[in-house]
């Protein structure tokens, strides 16, 4: 049996067996403590033609992927009730079966909670709570992470023809109306605590999906030739990624040629590539609700420059002394400082050609956050670990950058790491990083050698 039961196909995930996300939400119900219950909001009917994707929250709890569910664990008692819309039947004819509330027999044999009911019955439900937690962040979906989820929010507050609420907003001002006598607290630190620890089986699946980056990231390096544009080492990943049961992008491609590099976020992703010059790539799938990351630069004619060796070299340098010190029970600020102490003889040693890139070096051991940011459910997951000594299972990214600003140099390369009982398991360590290794690589044949790198004529 697959590990989500044996539901008929495309009812429910199978990724996650229905005990692992019991133990979840038993941890929740142990949060939030005996007199309260939670309240969680799945992601609402799709606008437009495209494929429905749950709120990373919601389907870490049960893993439906339904539209407009709802999921209530109840301290008092420690049960767990989904409550997902009744049977349509005309939608049922246009674009198959999904889990209703009329399959509750089934929906509790998949999901693993006590009861399944209609959304009539919830109101009901939390009339007599009183103390009621709903998550306060944004709702996570497709490629989206909770900093752009909050900067797009700020963004429409501030927009005088705008300014509406957002969803979760408005759900909480629904509570405070119809369940006036509930104190209504935050669920997101809660989830965030669960979620920066991942599971072994999480951890596969993050396997997984940094295993297609870099086979994506390989691909893109041997399509690499002048005149390739941006956009089609971005078709070359899609590729891999779809071709190997990915939904696609887990986020909006990095990839940047020449000048475009100076922007750490670039993504217009439609510029030729110049003999010359480095590219920068970044990217990675959504495989069954997790991503990964990876960040590596290349040089378009597939020979690293003298200068472009002297600096992409360092980081690599600092980015390998990075990984070797990575281990538990020590903090992120450790690991830094370690690190500059590490290469303070290197950067003595190491043949700059300017002042100026020796100071950009020298800055790097003083910036903090090499170490970047979790990785799992979302690129820029949720959780911090710089507040507490690292721990087998989480996850994070390893990212050591260097700017030039005198001359508009952005240069970086990242991995994402998983903190294992002894050191690391670097995820993404299996795509080439030295110099060397990049150039070898390049040599051989690849995707885009057999279109034309304009399109067609």
């Amino acid at each position: 049996m697959v590990p989500g039961g044996d539901a008929p196909k495309g009812l429910f995930q199978t990724d996650f067996a229905p005990g692992e996300f019991a133990a979840r939400r038993r941890r929740v119900l142990e949060a939030i403590g005996p007199e309260a219950l939670a309240l969680l909001q799945g992601a609402g009917p799709v606008r437009g033609f495209e494929v429905f994707q749950q709120t990373n929250e919601l389907y870490y709890l049960c893993g439906v992927e339904v539209p407009q569910a709802y999921l209530m664990l109840d301290g008092r008692d420690g049960t767990t009730t989904l409550y997902l819309p009744h049977a349509d039947a005309a939608h049922a004819r246009s674009e198959g079966s999904v889990l209703t509330a009329d399959d509750a027999d089934l929906a509790i044999k998949l999901t693993g909670v006590d009861s399944v009911r209609g959304p009539q019955e919830l109101s009901p439900a939390l009339a007599e709570a009183s103390v009621l937690y709903v998550p306060h962040a944004p709702a996570e979906g497709r490629q989206g992470s909770r900093d752009v989820l909050l900067a797009a929010k700020r963004k429409v507050a501030g927009d005088p023809w705008d300014g509406r609420a957002s969803r979760e907003a408005h759900l909480l001002q629904l509570l405070a109306d119809r369940c006036p006598r509930a104190e209504v607290r935050d669920l997101s630190p809660v989830l965030d605590e669960l979620r920066l620890l991942k599971s072994a089986r999480e951890v596969e699946w993050l396997r997984r999906a940094a295993r297609l980056s870099g086979l994506a990231v390989m691909e893109a390096m041997r399509s690499t030739r002048p005149g390739v544009f941006e956009y089609q080492l971005g078709a070359v990943a899609q590729y891999v990624f779809l071709g190997h049961g990915a939904r696609g992008e887990g986020y909006r491609a990095i990839i940047a040629g020449g000048g475009n590099t100076w922007f750490p976020h670039y993504f217009r992703n439609d510029a030729a590539l110049q003999d010359g010059d480095l590219v920068l790539m970044d990217c990675a799938p959504d495989y069954g609700y997790y991503t990964s990351d990876i960040g590596r630069m290349w040089p378009v004619n597939g020979t690293y420059s003298p200068l472009q060796r002297e600096l992409y070299g360092f980081v690599v340098a600092y980015h390998q002394a990075l990984l070797a010190r990575i281990r538990p029970a020590v903090t992120a600020a450790q690991v830094m400082q370690e690190t500059a102490a590490a290469m303070q003889p290197v950067i003595e040693g190491w043949a700059f050609s300017q002042p100026i890139y020796g100071q950009a070096a020298r800055r790097m051991l003083e910036f903090t956050g090499h170490l970047s940011h979790p990785v799992g459910m979302a690129v820029h997951d949720v959780g911090n670990y710089h507040a507490r000594e690292l721990a087998p299972g989480m996850v994070f990214t390893v990212d050591p950058q260097m700017w030039v600003p005198e001359e508009q140099r952005y240069i970086r390369c990242e991995d994402t790491v998983v903190v294992a009982e002894e050191g690391i398991e670097n995820l993404t360590g299996f795509v080439p990083l030295e110099l060397n290794a990049v150039e070898a690589l390049m040599r051989e044949e690849g995707l885009l050698q057999k279109v034309p790198p304009r399109g067609f004529a």
